[in-house]
């Protein structure tokens, strides 16, 4: 695979997360060219292997979150397997572990413990609520943040059942908050020498993203509730049916809405209806608005009317299943699907890279790793001897 520079090849990472929040932040990290040392528990190594679907026998989901890590299987439970991690530690810059708080003074692995051999580490913990508060020593995974974030009574149609978000929004906003929080804190290591404890949950960064969402509640006292795809504010802005699927209008101005009427369902009179002068009265009075709108175009398919409001510049967007959105061409254009080898699985497909580094570029250096594949070559770096080695896996700590 081609090397080229990358603004993090100087970074050393020890990753001691496992299924998605933390692999995925130390995932981006890897693609940006930080060194990922993946220690995986011993000896079946992180839950998401036994998740499917499997492809030559290895885990599909493990693959999409674990590229560009090298990987090592220690049984940190034993007094020798703490003593690799130690000199792992002695020369990183970051580490990042997903234990519920307590867990890790237990095991030897708190931040005051490694702090000690490396005053300069970055320590990153994520865990379900976070390191303080009363539900601190409770396990919790997406579904559970969404529900406590309130989330999940946001989704879904008005009047329905709570929905689950389509994606695990609670794993993946922590880990993108503990991407942005540790390049924070390497930056201000950088500067100072100093490192520092950084403490994230799944429910705080995923209540984080309800910013519309705070604004209602501070300033009208106003609980938002599902309300389908329609958008609480603005109108019409939403889902609509046609006559051979459903596509989004975006008519957000009252430029945008005058031009829908006019020059995409021709309907100019709605323009000084009463019930739709402005956006405000647009929004109070959606349902009739929508019966209105879909009555016009259920009349021609989809595609008629998104050339239609590409041509009036009204935002608009077909209503993709998953398989048509990784195939659309413009997707395809920005290399949003990528291809790279596996040793097992042969040549597998992946999502890119969405930011795009005209200097620095982010790149596929190696796929994730076998199960403790790179334990030998890491304790080589470390000085271990082959004795040494072999004992060590006699002893099964590695």
């Amino acid at each position: 695979m081609q090397q080229m520079q990358q603004a993090l090849q100087h970074m050393r990472v020890i990753d001691l997360t496992q299924v998605l929040a933390g692999p995925y932040c130390t995932m981006v990290l890897g693609d940006l060219g930080a060194d990922v040392i993946k220690v995986e528990k011993y000896p079946n190594g992180d839950d998401s292997r036994i998740m499917g679907p499997y492809f030559e026998e290895e885990s599909y989901s493990f693959m999409m979150a674990n590229r560009n890590k090298r990987g090592i299987r220690l049984n940190i439970k034993e007094e020798a397997g703490r003593e690799i991690l130690y000199d792992l530690v002695r020369s990183a810059d970051v580490f990042i572990e997903n234990y519920r708080p307590g867990v890790t003074k237990k095991l030897g692995i708190d931040y005051e413990t490694l702090r000690e051999l490396n005053p300069g580490l970055i320590y990153c913990s994520i865990s379900g609520y976070g390191q303080t508060g009363p539900y601190s020593h409770k396990g919790g995974y997406d579904i559970m943040a969404q529900g406590l974030s309130g989330l999940m009574s946001m989704t879904g149609e008005k009047n329905g059942r709570p929905v689950k978000n389509g994606i695990a929004i609670h794993d993946i906003a922590a880990g993108v908050t503990a991407i942005y929080s540790i390049m924070a804190a390497y930056i201000h290591k950088m500067t100072t020498g100093e490192g520092q404890h950084i403490d994230l949950s799944l429910v705080d960064s995923g209540l984080a993203w309800t910013v519309w969402e705070s604004a209602a509640y501070f300033g009208a006292g106003e609980v938002s509730k599902a309300n389908g795809s329609a958008h609480r504010v603005t109108a019409p802005y939403q889902g609509f049916s046609t006559k051979n699927g459903n596509i989004l209008v975006g008519a957000g101005n009252q430029k945008l809405w005058e031009k829908f009427c006019k020059e995409v369902i021709g309907r100019e009179e709605l323009i000084d209806d009463p019930r739709f002068l402005t956006n405000s009265e647009r929004t109070a009075n959606l349902p009739e608005l929508e019966k209105i709108i879909e009555s016009v175009l259920v009349q021609q398919n989809s595609q008629y009317w998104l050339e239609k409001l590409d041509a009036a510049g009204v935002p608009s967007s077909p209503i993709y299943q998953y398989d048509e959105a990784l195939n659309d061409p413009h997707i395809r254009s920005r290399d949003m699907v990528i291809e790279y080898e596996h040793p097992l699985a042969g040549t597998i497909q992946s999502l890119g890279f969405p930011a795009k580094f005209s200097q620095t570029p982010g790149q596929i250096k190696r796929p994730a790793p076998l199960l403790g594949q790179h334990t030998r070559e890491v304790l080589q770096e470390l000085q271990y001897s082959e004795e040494t080695i072999r004992q060590l896996e006699e002893n099964k700590v590695i």
